[in-house]
């Protein structure tokens, strides 16, 4: 039964408040993405063991990962408003709470600006004033730089969009820190490079409710080859730059000989892609989520190492 089916009898979209209250808190945590907000704090508390090179203090690992769900979660209902146009049209969106009605839009607007808002003051408060400059940082670029500017309008909308993900790096080690060190920077590269490969297999599954909403992510405008192309150079830049943290980070052997494995395993899952795109190769046949699916246990594995670097020295 989906949302709309299931809405009590003579419920309206335009009457959001007629919900039962489980439903519309559930749906206001659907507003802040929690799937996506868990990758999120998958790269940045990793990073505060690295910083603090073993345990950090949990109460600032608490303090932090509460102010980064504030954060993202604030940014993703901003996300959610201003795209409530395109998400009624695509498949993969047609149940969001804006769409259904659940939540009214102005509900969404004021959600998101007070979660954003909180979460500043959250950082400033009890984690840093840089923390909280970066979190904000964080906060214009996917809603004003992704979502509003270049969503719409490039096809290298998620390359460039994809700095709003990385900031959390920045966060993580400037919490334990407070500052931005060569370390963090190349960690934040990782996940800028990381992001292309991961989302556009997703895209291309997916394109065809890209393209009814005149959405140009790079495989609505390219042929599944270019794409997979595009896929194991930005795979090899990546696992290249996660082995500069090495020679560059506090880091011992532990960290680079868990890159290189999972770096090996990335490449083959990445050439596997394109050698399916080559060959004319769609729908089931294209497998092209096996390469999503891998790009999240790989990140988190790697980031693990990162955390684990420190007690292995």
């Amino acid at each position: 039964m989906t949302a709309v089916e299931s809405r009590p009898a003579g419920t309206l979209a335009a009457s959001p408040a007629r919900w039962p209250f489980r439903a519309r808190l559930m749906a206001f945590v659907a507003l802040t993405k929690p799937r996506i907000i868990e990758l999120l704090l998958i790269t940045t508390v990793p990073v505060m063991f690295l910083a603090a090179e073993g345990v950090p203090d949990l109460w600032l690992v608490l303090a932090t990962c509460i102010g980064g769900y504030l954060s993202a979660g604030g940014a993703n209902s901003l996300n959610m408003y201003i795209d409530r146009d395109i998400d009624a049209l695509m498949h993969r969106t047609e149940q969001r709470p804006l769409v259904t009605g659940i939540v009214s839009p102005r509900e969404a607007l004021v959600f998101g600006l007070g979660l954003s808002v909180v979460s500043t003051v959250w950082f400033a408060a009890l984690v840093n004033p840089l923390s909280a400059a970066l979190s904000v940082a964080a906060i214009l670029f996917y809603v004003v730089g992704y979502t509003i500017i270049l969503k719409r309008r490039t096809a290298q909308n998620i390359v460039w969009g994809g700095i709003a993900g990385c900031m959390p790096v920045f966060i993580g080690w400037s919490a334990v820190t407070n500052t931005v060190s060569w370390a963090s920077l190349i960690l934040f590269l990782v996940i800028f490079f990381w992001t292309p490969p991961h989302y556009w297999p997703l895209s291309m599954k997916v394109k065809d409710d890209y393209a009814r909403v005149g959405v140009p992510m790079l495989p609505v405008v390219a042929s599944n080859k270019v794409v997979a192309r595009q896929i194991v150079a930005y795979s090899w830049v990546m696992v290249g730059v996660s082995l500069l943290l090495w020679p560059l980070g506090p880091t011992g052997y532990f960290y680079p000989a868990v890159a290189v494995v999972l770096g090996a395993f990335w490449m083959r899952e990445a050439y596997a892609l394109r050698a399916r795109a080559k060959a004319g190769l769609t729908g089931a046949k294209l497998k092209e989520m096996r390469l999503f699916h891998w790009s999240i246990t790989y990140v988190s594995l790697l980031f693990l190492a990162v955390a684990a670097d420190p007690f292995l020295r």
